[in-house]
């Protein structure tokens, strides 16, 4: 049978395309109840057929291409609607069919009759004596639909004719990719992300919702989607999403996840080296005068003590330069007289902070950022980076400060090093093998510390005091409370959007409370630490380290990579010096099957046990061995001399091992199988119970008492699904040997059932029970029972609340209340570990969430969101495990986590915050936990928004005591800021600023609390200043401070003291090259009869724009009656300054781009053009 083709201008009716067929034909005959209203006549037509009869009304006057309707030439019936291998959208659908008269219809869908009722339409052609017929809502099932229909003449069934068409399912999977395959690394370039959701089937589901994206790099343009859900959100329109993200200024390959659910897919962007033109700005700054008169330099260098004020010649000079060199781009800064990191309170840390000056207001009046782009400890930062050839990474060399996340891959746990060092850094792809080096230099002491939260947010006290600034690295990790050494998850957390940090102190205070336990989804109970290394003054930094890595690509394709890698590292602690090496790879053997495998060695001197030395593996293989068929098995091995304080928490001396295995035996029923040995040998920790080891940090656990113990777990379970009830049966038994305490050893075999009901869509019920059947109970295991519901808020939130009953065991009556706003718990999908180069913002962590709070807000309004939590403990936690005993203590040093337990207590934090969008920003939180070794309570209020179009108000109170098990009476620690900005934007000429704060205890440590009494410290500032500028000519500045503290040293003894600041400037510019300046400032401490004052009269005139010569008075007198005595000074001085806008034969000159030559035309050209002209003027043209 042929094809036939034909064109209507917006065709109705069905009828007329049948009439237009039989024309075509050369048949003629009458078509009856023509007549009916052509609503009538409407079917429900997949969009490709609807294109194929030209059906659908937008698309008026087209040539469609028809199918031939499938015919049996046997019994003359056929399909006409639908065609076969069409898809539709939604489960119903219109079936026409054309058939001889004197015959009846069966018409089944997937083997069952459908209902004669739906017959909608008949009509008759007496010249072919065929009946054509219309069967309207026909429903369907999703994915392939079989349709078969048969004639029955007086009795006679005949032979069915099939057709199949497809209905699109709900998203089965999710399809990625973005238009652009790389981008500009300039902060400013946009690639556009576009995605589908597919069914089973491979089909288009044209379902709308929002799928969650995710990037390790890179900020999306658009607006959250639903701000309600954890994560950034796009709307997906009938299965299809876009979205745009903007790059950042680091040149990286950047990891795109999409997910929906449990659907997720993944995609790679390269952000290429942005070779910009070059830009060089600095200043050389030349002053001859007086030593110690220096009114613009260094408050502590004005007027030394030593009195030494001889005329001398001084010379500094700062520069910052970047730009193309050939296929490289530059970017470097140096500085003569301080290094790069120090900001303007003198203090310096590695990857240099937002300064105390600009944190007050980071307000630069149009919405602005700033970006530290050359970080290094020292005066000099240099860096040579390109995109490596092919796109396969980026090519570096560089001096500064950096992270070390090529050290730690997805592949390395015993092997990595996650760390922030400042010295010389080389990356070299030569083609798929990736060579790193790193060379660390001025290293300080290396410390980690892990702590238990105890509900709050803060403060926690580190075992360090004087911290390096920036070398912190602060994670939440979860792991089974009975089964410490393998950690389930590991978030890295941002310093300034998680967390603040007191270096001086040594203490954490959290944005959001960390309770001390959480769930999984199977109801196993997890238990949550702190885990912070960092680096500490030791008074000595001559210590350096050296690295090198070796990684060769073998797949980069997005979630299926592959590469096999080896690495060296030795540090250089003085008396004790550590090195690790050691092998790795990750093998994506297909998209469902990875296999990852791990050595390492490591040789220590360790400060207790002198040398040690071990040896680390690890083997893990997760396989879709068959469809429904899931299989996973591991290795892991610590020795009991492995060392790595750098990477995840393990145990020294554990091995484990296992496998498990899923099957799903039909779609309501899965079994699942699992074996699990575990053997813990070596020296378990001390308890820290003296004052001496509470006040004696140390890097690495005390010895403790010996282990040699193993467990051997063996389960089966079955999982069914029964009506809208999810049942679990899993029957466990456990044989464990303790060779060092027999009556330990023993088998025990314990039954655990699962219900999970849902009582309403948003609202499910659960409930879990284990119970020994044997007579013997577990040393480990206890018996217990869990009830909970969990109530959706909105998709990815989750307002839960449980309780767990002990009833047998160690842990026999004690339980858990909670009760909280939480997120789903889910592992990130990224678990390299990576370093920060800016401090915040980007991705920086195992799992691209930075925030702890993210999953765990509750949007109640727009604009208003709330979060709670309560949780109660009883009993303390601290018992036996195969690592060895657990103990309640503040902190646990070195690799000694599972030495942890927490202590009992309630908990509880309720917090709203508002953000109505630019104008005003308000939050509030209260956190309470009490406990039998006492209690913290945790305040923070902050607001910031528009008064008035001019004025900008902030406030800020914040309160916390101590949370570190057995830390008491410490006094809480409280601070209360309020600061007005008035700047008005229809006139600049006045803008003030003023600034109230109190703090109480801003210095208490636990160090003066244990040896008996601390010291209480209250103190008022006061601060205004304020700029007027009525003309170009003429601008005025002042500023007044004024600080008072007082010290509590005991009851009987108080101290007083008051400190105030005055400044005041003057600065008026007879012309454009000439410029006077008068300043004055007076610094004076009445209660201890100290002033100091000091001032200055410069004349300045600019040579050319960027050379000025100045000349000047200076003077300053300081009364010191207690220490250095009076002294005064003063004298002229001149003053020369060059500011730099190019090094190096035009590098960073920015020339003026020339105006687009014009060509010039002949005179034929330019008469032609004005006749055309004048005939187009008429109405006339050639």
């Amino acid at each position: 049978m042929k094809t036939l083709k034909y064109t209507f201008i917006a065709p109705r009716l069905l009828v007329l395309g049948l009439f237009a067929e039989l024309l075509c034909l050369g048949l003629g005959g009458n078509i009856v109840n023509a007549q009916q209203n052509q609503d009538d006549l409407s079917l429900n037509l997949s969009p490709e057929k609807r294109e194929t009869l030209n059906l659908d009304m937008g698309s008026q006057g087209e040539t469609k291409t028809v199918a031939t309707p499938q015919l049996n030439s046997d019994n003359g019936i056929k399909f006409i609607e639908p065609v076969t291998g069409s898809i539709i959208d939604i489960p119903t659908s219109a079936i026409a069919l054309e058939f001889p008269q004197g015959s009846q219809i069966e018409l089944r869908v997937n083997g069952v009759l459908v209902d004669n009722k739906l017959i909608g339409r008949t009509e008759t052609n007496s010249q072919t004596k065929t009946i054509t017929q219309i069967w309207y809502g026909v429903g369907l099932q999703e994915g392939e639909n079989t349709i078969t229909a048969q004639t029955v003449v007086n009795g006679v069934t005949s032979q069915p004719i099939t057709t199949r068409v497809t209905v699109r399912g709900t998203p089965k999977q999710i399809t990625l990719k973005t238009l652009e395959t790389r981008i500009p690394a300039n902060g400013r370039s946009t690639a556009t992300i576009t995605g589908e959701l597919l069914d089973a089937g491979g089909n288009r589901s044209n379902r709308d919702a929002f799928v969650t994206l995710e990037a390790t790099a890179g900020e999306f343009v658009e607006k959250d989607a639903s701000e309600s859900q954890p994560g950034f959100q796009v709307q997906a329109k009938e299965g299809q999403f876009k979205a745009s993200l903007r790059s950042v200024l680091q040149a990286q390959n950047v990891r795109i996840q999409a997910k929906l659910g449990d659907i997720d897919a993944f995609t790679q962007l390269q952000l290429e080296t942005d070779l910009r033109s070059s830009l060089v700005t600095g200043v050389v700054d030349l002053r001859f005068g007086k030593r110690g008169t220096d009114f613009y330099g260094s408050f502590r260098d004005f007027l030394p003590p030593d009195k030494n004020y001889n005329y001398q010649l001084d010379g500094k000079g700062a520069v910052f330069a970047t730009g193309k060199l050939g296929d490289w781009l530059f970017t470097g800064a140096y500085n003569s007289s301080r290094n790069l990191n120090e900001t303007c309170d003198r203090t310096s840390s590695l990857y240099r902070d937002t300064q105390s000056c600009e944190q007050a207001y980071p307000v630069y009046g149009d919405s602005s950022t700033s970006e530290i782009l050359t970080p290094s400890q020292d005066s000099v930062y240099a860096k040579l980076e390109r995109s490596s050839p092919g796109g396969v990474g980026v090519d570096s060399l560089m001096w500064g400060d950096y992270n070390t996340e090529e050290f730690a891959s997805r592949s390395q746990e015993f092997t990595a090093t996650n760390r922030q060092l400042h010295g010389f850094k080389a990356n070299y792809n030569f083609g798929n093998l990736q060579a790193t080096a790193i060379y660390g230099n001025n290293i300080q002491g290396f410390q980690r510390d892990t702590i238990s939260p105890d509900g709050t947010s803060g403060f926690y006290f580190l075992s360090r005091r004087i911290l390096l600034p920036g070398s912190e690295n602060v994670f939440l990790e979860l792991e089974e409370l009975n089964r410490p050494g393998t950690v389930l998850s590991r978030k890295q957390l941002n310093r300034g959007s998680d967390y603040e940090i007191d270096y001086d102190r040594g203490t954490l205070l959290f944005r959001e409370p960390l309770l001390r336990t959480d769930v999984d989804n199977q109801g196993q109970v997890l238990v949550r630490r702190i885990v912070s290394t960092y680096q500490y003054d030791n008074q000595d930094n001559s210590s350096n380290l050296y690295g090198g890595r070796l990684r060769y690509h073998l797949n980069r394709n997005p979630n299926q990579e592959s590469w096999i890698g080896g690495t060296y590292l030795t540090q250089n602690q003085g008396v004790r010096n550590f090195e690790i090496y050691g092998a790795d790879g990750l093998f994506s053997l297909s998209p469902k099957t990875n296999l990852i495998a791990e050595y390492a060695h490591s040789r220590n001197d360790s400060d207790i046990m002198g040398f040690v030395s071990g040896s680390a593996y690890r083997f893990e293989v997760n396989s879709e061995i068959a469809k429904g068929i899931q299989g996973r098995a591991f290795y892991r091995q610590a020795e009991t001399g492995f060392a790595n304080d750098a990477t995840i928490s393990f145990v020294p001396g554990q091995t484990r091992y296992g496998g498990q295995i899923s099957a799903a035996l039909s779609q309501s029923t899965r079994l699942r199988l699992q074996y699990d040995h575990e053997k813990n040998e070596g020296i378990a920790p001390r308890q820290l119970n003296t004052l001496e080891d509470l006040l004696t940090p140390r890097t690495q656990a005390l010895p403790g008492t010996k282990v040699d113990n193993s467990l051997t777990t063996i389960s089966a379970g079955i999982q069914q699904q029964i009506g809208k009830a999810n049942v679990d049966v899993d029957l466990l038994f456990r044989d464990r040997e303790d060779k060092l305490v027999p009556e330990a050893t023993g088998t025990s075999t314990q039954l655990r059932s699962r219900l999970n009901f849902p009582l309403a869509k948003n609202l499910t019920f659960l409930a879990q029970n284990e119970t020994s059947l044997s007579s013997n109970t577990d040393l480990v295991y206890s018996d217990r029972t869990v009830l909970g519901l969990n109530y959706m808020v909105t998709p990815g939130v989750n307002l839960r609340l449980g309780q767990q009953f002990y009833t047998n065991g160690q842990l026999a009556g004690q339980s858990i209340t909670s009760f909280g706003v939480d997120g789903e718990y889910k592992l990130g999908f990224d678990t390299s570990l990576t370093g920060r180069y800016t401090l915040l913002g980007g991705a920086n962590g195992m799992t691209v969430q930075g925030a702890i709070g993210l999953n765990q807000r509750w949007v109640i309004s727009p604009g208003l969101k709330m979060d709670l939590a309560y949780e109660h403990v009883f009993g303390n936690f601290a018992g036996v495990t195969g690592a060895g005993t657990q103990f309640i203590q503040p902190t646990a040093p070195g690799q000694s986590a599972a030495s942890l337990g927490f202590a009992g207590g309630d908990s509880y934090s309720a917090g709203l915050e508002y953000n109505d969008g630019k104008n005003f920003q308000a939050s509030a939180r209260y956190q309470h936990r009490s406990s039998s070794g006492g209690a913290n309570t945790v305040i923070s209020a902050g607001a910031t928004g528009k008064i008035s179009p001019s004025l900008t108000g902030l406030l800020r109170y914040q309160q916390a005591g101590s949370s570190n098990l057995k830390l008491s009476g410490i006094e809480d620690t409280a601070n209360f800021k309020l600061g007005l900005a008035f700047r008005d934007p229809n006139n600049d000429k006045f803008n003030a600023l003023l600034r109230y704060e109190y703090r109480k205890n801003p210095s208490t440590i636990p160090d003066s609390i244990l040896i008996g009494g601390g010291t209480g410290v209250e103190d008022h500032t006061f601060a205004t200043e304020a700029i007027y500028a009525p003309n170009w000519q003429w601008e005025f500045y002042g500023k007044y401070a004024l600080r008072n503290s007082t010290t509590f040293l005991a009851n009987d003894l108080v101290g007083t003291s008051t400190i105030s600041l005055s400044q005041l400037r003057a600065t008026y510019r007879p012309g454009y090259k000439w410029d006077l300046v008068g300043e004055a400032r007076w610094i004076s401490q009445g209660g201890l009869n100290y002033s100091e004052t000091g001032y200055l009269i410069e004349a300045g005139y600019y040579i050319t724009p960027n050379l000025r010569l100045a000349g000047g008075y200076s003077f300053g007198q300081v009364n010191d009656r207690d220490f250095s005595g009076s002294r005064s000074d003063g004298g002229l001085y001149m003053g020369l300054t060059v500011k730099l806008n190019e090094l190096f034969d035009g590098f960073g000159l920015q020339k003026p781009v020339p105006k687009p030559r014009q060509e010039q035309k002949s005179l034929t050209q330019i008469l032609r053009a004005a006749k055309t002209t004048e005939r187009v003027s008429r109405g006339v043209q050639n």
